[in-house]
């Protein structure tokens, strides 16, 4: 069964850098796509950016568009996220998800990871 783990959120201030890891197991040569997510303190849960596993390719939300870079290295199933121009809205948990062949959306979800940006 697929699994995926997230590490490398924190605190950081405003202006600054993170870069988010993602590490998948179990089952995943049926990859179709990863993504990452983030949920604020009473907002939806919203899609930031995703990857296609085989060719790589990769979708960003308008609002991290510029910002955020999703990037994937297939040897080590593992997906990042690097976050730069980082900004207090952008403080959230930050959850990594899988999706698997045959369904129809993410399936396999992280335990989240807290990115919070001082001002």
């Amino acid at each position: 069964q697929a699994q995926v783990v997230e590490s490398g959120g924190g605190l950081v201030q405003a202006g600054g850098s993170l870069r988010l890891s993602c590490a998948a197991s179990g089952g995943t040569v049926s990859t179709v796509a990863m993504g990452w997510f983030r949920q604020a303190p009473g907002k939806e849960r919203e899609l930031l950016a995703s990857i296609r596993w085989a060719n790589g390719d990769a979708y960003y939300a308008d609002s991290v568009k510029g910002r955020f870079t999703i990037s994937r290295d297939v040897r080590k199933n593992t997906i990042y996220l690097q976050m730069n121009s980082l900004q207090p809205d952008d403080t959230a948990v930050y959850y990594c998800a899988l999706q698997r062949v045959g369904a129809r959306s993410y399936d396999t979800w992280g335990q989240g990871a807290q990115v919070t940006v001082s001002s």
